[in-house]
């Protein structure tokens, strides 16, 4: 299991032209991925799931890998974050 924690700083959030695109950036890793913020969690290969968190500007999150390509999967998502959030 691979973890961290990204602080969003897209004034908009996680809205949902972001939220597809880490559905689709999720989806090409044999691994689960899962975004906690709060007390919410999310399957982060579900775009209504993701959208459900309701992540605002300021707020953090954890992605959390775990599986196959797990190492793979946090190093991008990390990436991913850090340039579309």
């Amino acid at each position: 299991m691979k973890e961290f924690t990204y602080n969003i700083t897209d004034e908009n959030g996680l809205h949902a032209r972001p939220a597809g695109l880490l559905v689709k950036e999720a989806g090409k890793y044999n691994c689960s991925v899962t975004l906690k913020s709060g007390d919410k969690s999310a399957d982060a290969k579900r775009i209504f799931a993701v959208m459900s968190l309701s992540v605002k500007c300021g707020d953090s999150v954890t992605v959390i890998t775990e599986g196959a390509d797990e190492d793979n999967a946090a190093t991008s998502l990390k990436a991913f974050f850090e340039e579309n959030l």
